[in-house]
């Protein structure tokens, strides 16, 4: 059959019973941290002097007049919190300008040098540090008021101190609100007469340039020079200029086209030229040949070239036509003339401008040192304007009644009842505290332990199958008898270990663990009771030569034992020792002599546990610790099975790995683990282990004695395989 084997598991979170077990573990830890604090809290609450507290509250808002000032504006916000103006003034509470009145007029040098220093006066600086130790600032949420809280042993002191403060803060507030605007009105007037001399002295420089210049701001007479030519005056210039120049440009363009048509059609010109160039007594010819062709034609149908009327028409459309073609010639001229005098017109206008450019350049050139000199001087008087209206905006406010900017709402009283120590919180939180420390203590403990814990901490770090646990406090099952209520943990190993085994040839069994004192002895004392019991027979060997202790347990001599049959001193038959159950023989360890510590690999050690295992039905070896020598490696290679014993919260993790590798490393054949001295009422997770076996036996017990009585002998022989 297979042996039981439990595949490494993932690391699973805490449970609410784990944290609830190491409570329960560590418990002691924790008691003793929390009494520790509670009564240190306790001694030094009701050690500590009592003391009272007085508080004054104030009202305190940025400087500002009842009435606005003469630039219409308020000194500063009313009743807006700022949280940063009151930290700024908390700070100023505690400086020195505020606390020094306070020391000098009650005295505390003198006061406090008699309490604190055996009559000497204190420091001022001494005095300072204790007063601020004993103040407390709070400001109410969201407005500006500020609760000036004092304490002291004597409760009229504390009222007195926190009176005092509050009246030196809003003396302090005034007096500077005062120097600041005294100061100010000072600096505006010194900075007003250094500038108004500063526009005397540009004043007179402005004038000298004048006069060295010859420059007259205002026009005297058509002789007198202009500063400069004013952009106005240039730009109609320039207007007229342009408005020449279209007016030539259109009747040039206007007298060309006409002398070219006047050369390719005269007679087309006179009708074009009536449109183009409107004259009435052009029209009016034209009009009036119109009405002689007419006639001439009409005379010459009714009466013929040759008659004297005809002639006398002909006569007169002729005088028409020449007078035509003279305004014709006439129009053309006075075009031709008005072309040339708008060309002159516009070339004079040009010509002016550049002029009046150059010259307006040369005399603003020369004028530039006088122009900017009176800007100087305009910006001199407009500063000196200002800082005249910004005086008197100041003076004004001065005189202006002020609203307290610091108002003492209410006054310090004395009090009644001490505050300090507050007695009940203060136990409290030692209790809190005390419970908080003491198990995070334990936790921390718990943290740095890296001993085996649990049977996932086993399966999961080494690989291994836990075949038993065993509960603490155990007893011996030889002296106890079958009905030991430590019995059943036995009978579950003694099980869990029949079905391990690969081959039912398989009878030798080296009990090991990594290091001294985990109760290998015990449990392969008590398992090998269990296994005889049962009606097997099993033998004993107290393999641990070096500090053997099965003897002891047996309560048989150690003169006589395994060293002497291996050193061919004595034969089996008389080393092997009976024990009080029939089915059991020991084999006691004997005396090692110095010369032979390597016995164990010897071959008649081999030959040994050959002939053991023809003889009984289990063979047990109590070995010594695997990581102290090396007979326990020795022993694991030699035999058939393995079992490692790990006494619990005794050894880390490491240790017991350490050792299970050396048993694998020799050849070793380990079947599972062992987990000893299991305290079985502090850790729940191993109450189903032996808890239920204790409540189910003692039942039957108290409801059927005599029957229990019957069948002690087959309850004995019954297995009973947990369930994993």
């Amino acid at each position: 059959m297979d042996p039981l084997k439990t595949q490494p598991q993932a690391e699973s979170k805490l449970h609410f019973l784990d944290y609830w077990r190491i409570i329960r573990i560590r418990k002691t830890v924790i008691l003793a941290v929390f009494l520790l604090v509670v009564i240190t809290a306790t001694l030094v609450t009701f050690i500590l002097p009592e003391s009272y507290s007085s508080s004054a509250l104030i009202k305190i808002e940025r400087d500002q007049s009842d009435i606005s000032g003469i630039m219409g504006e308020r000194g500063g916000g009313s009743g807006v919190y700022d949280p940063y103006f009151i930290q700024t003034e908390f700070e100023v509470m505690q400086s020195e300008l505020v606390l020094q009145p306070v020391i000098d007029d009650l005295h505390l040098n003198t006061v406090w040098g008699a309490k604190y220093a055996g009559g000497a006066a204190l420091k001022t600086s001494e005095s300072m540090q204790i007063l601020k130790g004993r103040m407390d600032l709070r400001p109410v949420r969201n407005t500006t008021l500020i609760e000036i809280r004092v304490y002291s042993e004597k409760p009229e002191e504390a009222r007195d101190i926190a009176n005092k403060i509050a009246d030196s803060y809003r003396v302090y507030r005034l007096a500077l609100r005062e120097k600041l605007s005294s100061g100010g009105i000072v600096a505006l007037k010194s900075e007003i007469s250094e500038q108004s001399n500063k526009v005397h002295t540009v004043q007179a420089e402005l004038d000298e340039l004048r006069s060295k210049l010859k420059i007259s701001d205002m026009m005297v007479g058509s002789d007198a020079p202009t500063p400069l030519m004013s952009a106005e005056n240039l730009r109609k210039i320039e207007s007229q200029r342009i408005d020449f120049q279209a007016q030539y440009v259109g009747e040039k363009t206007l007298l060309d086209e006409l002398e070219a048509l006047q050369k390719l059609n005269p007679k087309e010109l006179v009708h074009v030229l009536p449109t183009a160039v409107p004259d009435q007594k052009l029209s009016s010819l034209l009009e009036q040949r119109i009405l002689a062709e007419q006639h001439v034609i009409a005379v010459e149908k009714e009466l013929g070239i040759k008659n004297t009327e005809t002639i006398r028409a002909h006569a007169l459309l002729d005088d028409l036509n020449q007078k035509v073609d003279d305004a014709v010639n006439g129009i053309m001229v006075g075009l031709r003339v008005r072309v040339d005098s708008l060309q002159k017109r516009v070339e004079n206008m040009r010509a002016e401008v550049q002029i009046a450019q150059s010259n307006d350049l040369a005399k603003a050139e020369e004028s530039r040192p006088y122009f900017e000199k009176k800007r100087e001087l305009e910006e001199l008087q407009q500063l000196r304007r200002i800082l005249n209206m910004r005086t008197a905006s100041e003076k004004i406010d001065t005189e202006l009644p002020k609203t307290a900017m610091v108002q003492i709402v209410q006054k310090a009283v004395a009090g009644t009842r001490p505050v300090r120590p507050n007695k009940p919180l203060n136990i409290a939180l030692g209790i809190i505290i005390g419970l908080v420390v003491g198990v995070g203590l334990a936790f921390f403990i718990e943290y740095l332990d890296t001993s085996v814990k649990t049977i996932d901490d086993v399966e999961r770090s080494l690989g291994a199958p836990v075949l038993g646990v065993i509960p603490q406090n155990v007893g011996l099952l030889m002296d106890e008898g079958a009905e030991s209520p430590h019995a059943e943990a036995y009978r579950v190993l003694r099980t869990n270990l029949l079905f391990s085994r690969k081959d039912d040839k398989l009878n030798t069994v080296a009990v090991v663990s990594a290091g001294a004192g985990e109760g290998k002895s015990t449990t392969v004392l008590n398992l090998a009771s269990v296994f005889a019991q049962s009606g097997q027979r099993v033998l004993i060997v107290d393999s641990d030569l070096r500090r053997p202790t099965l003897h002891k347990m047996f309560h048989v001599t150690n003169s006589i034992g395994l060293t002497n049959y291996l050193l061919k001193q004595n034969t089996l038959e008389e080393v092997i020792q009976t024990s009080k159950i029939p089915s059991m023989d020991f084999l006691a360890s004997g005396k090692l002599p110095s010369s032979s510590l390597g016995i164990l690999s010897s071959a008649q050690m081999k030959n040994l546990i050959g002939e053991l295992k023809q003889r009984y039905d289990f063979v047990f070896f109590d070995s010594p610790p695997i990581m102290g020598v090396s007979d326990a490696s020795i022993l694991a290679s030699e035999v058939d099975m393995t079992l490692q014993v790990i006494q619990y919260r005794r050894y880390p993790q490491p240790m017991n790995v350490r050792a299970k590798q050396l048993i694998e490393k020799v050849g070793g054949n380990l079947v599972g683990i062992v987990l000893n001295n299991i305290n079985m009422s502090q850790d729940e997770s191993y109450y189903y282990y032996s808890g239920y076996y204790h409540e189910y036996y003692s039942r039957n017990e108290d409801q059927e004695p005599d029957a229990e009585n019957k069948a002690s002998g087959d309850k004995t022989r019954l297995d009973i395989k947990p369930k994993y």
